[in-house]
């Protein structure tokens, strides 16, 4: 059944009445995509350079993920983990050779993995490192963001994501961000069991680390055994310009977290991934999800993974990057401050003028036919999808530098 298609400003009357006001969207309403484009409901189209953050990196729509979707919803989509389903041991199989660990543990969402992580640090902390019960910590960084569940916003210094929910989870340590030594000292307590760290922060504006710091880090944590938890739900997936941003120093963390792209944006799916001595620190009963590691799930992952590798999306992510900061550095305006990122993971930051500021730009560049998302009132994110050609980016890329020049 075909439902009557409503118009943008219809949508957005809607939302407003019946829905939570927990976003403050982009007055623009989307009602089909494919590849690094989507349109209006009246048509228009736009270079998506948002991608749903980080989780389309592998376009809109791509027609090799939708088979399997539509392929496996005809045939058999949910057994909960009561039974065994023929999907999700190939899957596992795929996902833990391709990224060289023993074990995964496949969840829904990214704050499900995040979640899921450290329950598994504390776990191994009690039984491996001998912490003794209750007494767990765990390390993260300022300005982090993994999720919004109690116990994520816990560890969060952002007050827009903290403020009002308490009272909050301890077992927190909290550090400055790209600082080895404030780590060094840290992980001397002997209750620490992990460091739990995004290798790019992407919701605090596309932070970049010094270089070496994830190896430091790494290394660090394994001289005072403490896992080394790297959060790549936003910049895994070939999104800076390899399959994970650890593996730009060479870093192998204790525990990989993946989501987002995972499934190219098609369905909820996410990941754990850890050898045997930390995964099979949790038995049988004491962790899961109805939907965790369902057979659809399982499908559209590897079918999301595949692609990623078949049209060499990391080496085009590194190339294209390199274009997208070179050109936007080249913008000579008072409004441009900086523009920093990895891969296809950047962003600037914009100067108020005038009374205008990052909102503004955004919502000019969507006049002009181009998505994006301002992050902490001064910060411009840009991710379009890593499908998009050379061309179209060139293409957006004068659309975005109008846009500001406009101000």
């Amino acid at each position: 059944m075909t439902r009557k298609k409503i118009s943008s400003q219809e949508a957005i009357e809607m939302e407003a009445k019946y829905g939570a006001h927990n976003y403050h969207p982009l007055p623009v309403v989307l009602s089909r995509g494919v590849g690094a484009k989507v349109w209006d409901a009246e048509g228009k189209e736009y270079y998506d350079f948002l991608s749903a953050y980080s989780a389309v990196n592998q376009g809109h729509c791509h027609p090799k993920i939708l088979e399997a979707l539509t392929d496996q919803a005809s045939t058999l989509t949910l057994t909960s983990r009561a039974f065994y389903n023929d999907e999700l041991g190939p899957f596992e199989k795929y996902i833990t050779q391709l990224f060289g660990y023993d074990k995964v543990l496949a969840m829904n969402t990214g704050a499900e993995a995040d979640e899921t992580a450290i329950k598994l640090c504390r776990r191994w902390g009690y039984e491996k490192k001998g912490i003794p019960e209750n007494k767990a910590k765990i390390i993260v960084a300022e300005n982090n963001f993994h999720g919004r569940t109690i116990t994520i916003i816990s560890m969060s210094t952002d007050p827009s994501s903290y403020k009002g929910f308490g009272p909050f989870t301890p077992g927190f340590v909290t550090i400055p961000y790209n600082d080895t030594q404030a780590l060094a000292e840290a992980v001397k307590d002997p209750h620490v069991a992990g460091f739990l760290v995004e290798p790019i922060q992407g919701e605090a504006g596309v932070m970049v680390p010094d270089e070496g710091y994830l190896k430091k880090a790494s290394e660090l944590c394994k001289e005072n055994n403490v896992l080394f938890i790297a959060d790549e739900i936003q910049t895994g997936i070939a999104r800076t310009g390899k399959m994970l941003a650890c593996d730009h120093e060479g870093v192998r963390p204790d525990v990989l977290l993946l989501g987002k792209a995972l499934s190219g944006g098609i369905y909820p799916v996410s990941a754990v991934l850890a050898d045997d001595d930390i995964m099979l620190c949790i038995r049988p009963g004491e962790h899961g999800s109805t939907y965790g590691g369902n057979p659809l799930a399982a499908r559209v992952a590897t079918a999301a993974l595949k692609v990623i590798e078949d049209e060499n999306l990391c080496e085009k992510s590194e190339r294209l990057g390199k274009i997208f900061r070179e050109e936007m550095g080249k913008i000579d305006h008072e409004m441009m401050s900086l523009v920093r990122g990895k891969g296809m993971l950047n962003a600037i930051v914009i100067k108020p003028k005038d009374g205008f500021e990052a909102w503004d730009v955004c919502v000019k560049m969507a006049e002009m036919g181009v998505l994006a998302k301002p992050t902490h009132g001064d910060i411009i994110r840009f991710a379009p999808p890593l499908v998009i050609s050379e061309e179209e980016m060139r293409e957006a890329l004068e659309l975005i530098k109008k846009a500001i020049l406009s101000f």
